[in-house]
């Protein structure tokens, strides 16, 4: 031991104690009164804060017994997950050895609140409370929140968002009673096989790692808690686990002071808390031949304390841990690594023992009462910063709720957004932005979940998931794919080994070779040492961890609803360097968030749920799906029921809805703005213009824009179907045949086909139909029934091919469509009504309304199939006045002459197309709290979708309400659901 450690020796004639060490009580010396003159001022060596905190840590400190004083040192392993025996064993620690505080490991938030309440209560003077969680309380406790690794942090170079983590981190320990947080991890991870540090570490650049935990410790001590920084001196670049044996680090004093003290000289500066000494044998700093650091008295003191001037805590790592309890016994550890200059001794083996060999020390005068209070009033010192002058238990109530706030899923995706980063991107594949002849297949490799990933995949556009037992076989069942997703999805968990194996890395050469591929990594980075070249791999995707959110954002990445930000913070042998990071497009496509991350309130939010269960419980329709999305970003998106009052089939967000009239603005509307914008037609073109067989009828100078205000004096409907029924009610044969042949092709339903000429039938009745009398507002379903006959003679299309070609195919509308059954198998498709006037069948997957039907299931106002995510898409281009996924569609001047009421002073809310609010006291389709550049649609089957820019709001509304039976009370629009959610949407906005 060197002399320095002895700063003041006690003369061997001075009575030291009145018993010995072991006994229970104990007289505390005092020292010559020339030696205490000799001694630095206590106030430089602490720092107080205030004279408050000065005269309290006196105060404290002079009223301690000597056994107290020395139990301050010891910092004891609490685990909230065990039995009686281990909270008896605590309990014995605090009343006997009067310890100074707990640090808490596995266990639950509120049983571990419950024992620290109780521990608290056994103490004389309230304990420190310390974890060990470095993303969150999760790395300790079930049911908490876990944040992303630090190398997931590393590649974000928006440092604020770091902070945002150290300030909720630190909100949630100290909700639950904690002071200490043992993190940021300080090590500069420059070695990619250490096998402790790792993904713990920012990174393997000194100035990123510094400027990240320097955020997030001015995020976590903002809130009143303490960081601790490790592990000192440097663990970053070793090859040997400490918790298992002695690594050894082999730099010189040099790389050292250049490379792993840069974080901590800066760190210091900006008031970091406290420091956590590693167990390492550095020969260039300690020449003791395999002694730890944390027992070293030239790298704790010397170089610690007076080389770097650090004037905050110091812990020792675990004392248990293996690179530590093989050096020296319990007991003799502890002392040496108080000796060293560690003022806390953490997790020791034997307590009484331990203290024991500090008791015996002091007198045989290796320890001095100058040296004690040093530690213990140091200690205090930061007992008072958090707070413990005034201590009060944890509140239990509530106390899971309030660590896990919607906050916490907010800043997860903000994170994510942040940190996934694009390595390779050639011919920009990234982000796809073609959607329409892009066949996309999915492949998956690694052994964890994928579901959150795909599932938001095929949010944007069709995937197909391809796997096959043979490589060559899958190669085969790719061929016919323009590009391939290969992801590789390793567990979340810390310690989980995150490699390719070796068939995946020759699946991966294999596929790379023969297709287009874009692979996502859902790993650490580390995990791409493996794959050799990415010679033929196109686009690389790093996104780091396989969190739920992770693969939500990097599906979003990947579709350009986000761009890439994230930078490298690892090297991947010669293949990418640290920093690497490209930046990608971001397309104006719709992404997905939590409601917090908008402005809204995910807690006033969920109040949709009571409305919609509200519509199920009494019987207003079978099932229901709801989507919101704001400002771009779907924040909610559930379904409720069944497809039948049956229970047996759940509606799931992928199911397919008759949406009913919502067919005008989805399919019939958007082709008509493109006419116009193209200038083929005007607001003043006559309909006899539009369609010549108007000519010489009483409708031929109705203008385009009466036509599509619902203003033309048009009678409501015209119930066709009737004139094609047998006296008995059923379809007669003169106009249908149960079997389709080259006159009857159109399918009516099943066993169904109808004559390909009634549409001219149809025609001549709507040219033949009264106006009514008086030009008043009269919605109608003739205008959208004669623009469909209009775009298809002009286009020389069908309406279905039209909408397709030009709309759902590039804005990925994939479960959009007319005549569903033709796509898809019908147990996705929500039953609409069992027809017992018509078809008399049960309908599903043929359209409700019998005019569409009578067209083969294609009308210009009914007909259309989709689901509440499809119909989101075509509702945002709209609010984005014509663009979407930075394809325009149409100009933002047609947007603006489509979506103005023309005729509102006469009484006529109605846009050209569009549904309109209602005007102040009378009734009308949604809230009184849309505002006026609101727009949208109600369909008959209780469906609705409104958009609204002011807002920024998509708000989408599908249910099969007529199901069994159209012929029962609409209690769905008498109840004012549909609108009450609305409601709920608009008082969820708090910015």
């Amino acid at each position: 031991m060197k002399n320095s450690v002895v700063k003041i020796l006690f003369l061997s004639s001075l009575f030291i104690f009145a018993v010995s060490c072991v006994s229970k009580k104990k007289v505390i010396p005092k020292p010559p009164e020339v030696i205490i003159a000799k001694a630095e001022p206590l106030d430089d060596k602490y720092g107080y804060d205030s004279e408050v905190q000065k005269k309290w840590v006196d105060s404290v400190y002079n009223k301690l017994t000597f056994d107290e004083r020395i139990g301050q040192l010891f910092m004891i392993a609490a685990y909230s997950n065990k039995d009686s025996i281990h909270v008896n064993k605590i309990e014995k620690l605090i009343r006997d050895n009067k310890v100074g505080g707990i640090i808490f490991f596995q266990g639950g938030p509120v049983r571990q609140a419950i024992l620290t309440n109780r521990y608290q209560a056994k103490s004389r003077l309230p304990l420190l409370i310390a974890n060990d969680a470095e993303w969150g309380l999760s790395m300790r406790l079930d049911s908490t929140y876990r944040y992303p690794w630090n190398m997931t942090l590393g590649a974000i170079r928006d440092s604020k968002l770091i902070e945002k983590v150290g300030i909720q981190m630190g909100e949630q320990s100290k909700r639950m009673g904690i002071h200490f947080n043992f993190a940021p991890v300080l090590d500069i991870n420059t070695n990619p096989k250490n096998p402790v540090i790792g993904f713990r570490s920012f990174g393997e650049n000194k100035e990123n790692v510094t400027e990240s935990a320097s955020a997030f410790i001015k995020g976590y001590q903002s809130v009143g808690l303490l960081a601790t920084g490790k592990h000192f001196p440097g663990h970053g670049d070793t090859d040997v686990d400490s918790h298992l044996a002695l690594p050894t680090v082999s730099f010189s004093k040099e790389r050292f002071n250049e490379v792993e003290f840069y974080p901590y000289k800066k760190l210091f500066n900006e008031g970091l808390a406290s420091v956590m000494v590693a167990h390492l044998n550095v020969p260039s700093l300690e020449p003791r031949e395999n002694s730890p650091s944390s027992v070293s008295y030239n790298i704790v003191t010397d170089i610690l304390k007076l080389q770097l001037q650090f004037k905050g805590l110091i812990f020792t790592d675990a004392l248990n841990m293996k690179g530590a309890s093989n050096f020296k016994k319990p007991g003799e550890i502890d002392l040496e690594a108080f000796l060293a200059g560690n003022d806390i001794l953490l997790c020791p083996e034997n307590v009484p023992l331990a203290e024991e060999k500090i008791c015996m020390a002091y007198e045989d005068g290796l320890i001095s009462e100058e040296r004690l209070a040093y530690s213990v009033k140091k200690i205090l010192k930061y007992k008072f910063k958090v707070g413990l002058n005034n201590y009060t238990p944890v509140s239990i109530p509530n106390l899971y709720n309030e660590i896990n706030t919607p906050a916490n899923d907010a800043l997860q995706y903000q994170l994510f957004e942040n940190a996934i980063t694009v390595l390779k991107n050639k011919n920009e594949i990234l982000p796809i932005r073609k959607l329409e002849n892009n066949k996309i297949a999915y492949v998956k490799l690694g052994d964890d979940t994928n579901s959150s990933f795909v599932a938001t995949l095929k949010k944007y556009t069709e995937i197909t998931e391809v796997s096959d037992q043979n490589i060559d076989s899958l190669n085969v069942k790719l061929k016919d794919f323009n590009t391939v997703i290969v992801s590789f999805h390793k567990s979340d968990r810390a310690w989980k080994k995150q490699e390719f194996s070796e068939t995946e890395l020759l699946w991966l050469q294999e596929i790379a070779k023969k297709n287009i591929v874009i692979l996502d990594v859902f790993a650490k980075p580390y995990s791409l040492l493996t794959i050799p070249t990415f010679d033929e791999i196109e686009g690389v995707v790093m996104s780091y961890q396989n969190s739920d959110i992770a693969q939500v954002v990097s599906a979003e990445l990947i579709f350009g609803a986000i761009d890439a930000k994230g930078k490298l913070p690892v090297s991947i042998n010669a293949n990418f360097k640290v920093n690497d990071g490209l930046v990608t497009e971001k397309l104006n496509r719709l992404g997905f968030t939590v409601p917090e991350n908008v402005g809204m309130n995910s807690v006033t939010l969920a109040q949709i749920d009571y409305f919609a269960n509200l519509a199920i419980n009494k019987k207003m329709a079978p099932g229901v799906q709801v989507l919101v999305a704001r400002k771009g970003k779907v924040i909610y998106q559930k379904s409720f029921g069944y497809h039948t009052y049956e229970n047996k089939v759940k509606v799931v967000n992928s199911d397919i809805y008759d949406v009913a009239s919502l067919t005008k603005i989805l399919a019939t509307l958007p082709n008509v703005m493109q006419q116009y914008d193209q200038q083929k037609i005007n607001m003043e073109t006559t309909l006899g213009t539009m369609l010549p067989i108007f000519n010489n009828s009483d409708k031929q100078d109705i203008h385009f824009k009466e036509l599509l205000s619902h203003y033309a004096r048009f009678q409501a409907w015209i119930p066709f179907y009737e004139g094609t029924l047998d006296r008995s009610q059923k379809p007669s044969e003169k106009y249908y045949r149960k079997v389709a042949d080259s006159q009857f092709s159109k399918k009516v339903a099943d066993s169904l086909f109808i004559r390909n000429d009634y549409h001219d039938t149809i025609m001549k009745k709507i040219i033949n139909s009264k106006l009514i009398p008086k030009k008043e507002y009269k919605y109608s379903d003739f205008t959208f029934i004669i623009l469909k006959d209009y775009l298809e003679r002009v286009t020389g299309k069908k309406l279905d091919v039209l909408v397709q070609e030009n709309f759902y195919g590039s804005l990925g509308m994939n479960y959009t469509t007319y005549n569903p059954l033709n796509k898809f198998n019908k147990y996705i498709i929500a039953p609409t009504e069992n027809d017992t006037y018509f078809r008399h069948q049960i309908l599903q997957g043929y359209v409700h309304d019998m005019e569409a039907a009578m067209e083969g299931g294609v009308g210009g106002h009914a007909g259309i199939f989709s689901n509440t995510m499809d119909i989101a898409k075509i509702m945002q281009m709209y609010l984005q006045k014509g663009n979407y996924g930075n394809q325009k569609y149409f100009s933002e001047n047609t947007f603006s002459d489509f979506n103005t009421c023309y005729f509102c002073a006469e009484g006529n809310r109605r846009g050209i197309g569009f549904d309109k609010p209602q005007k102040a006291g009378t009734p009308g389709p949604t809230c009184s709290c849309a505002s006026l550049t609101s727009f949208g649609h109600t369909g008959f089957t209780g469906t609705m979708t409104w958009a609204d820019p002011e807002a920024e709001i998509v708000y989408v509304f599908l249910s099969n309400r007529t199901f069994p039976g159209t012929n029962a009370t609409n209690t769905l629009s008498k109840e004012h659901i549909r609108e009450d959610i609305q409601r709920v949407i608009y008082d969820a906005i708090v910015k």
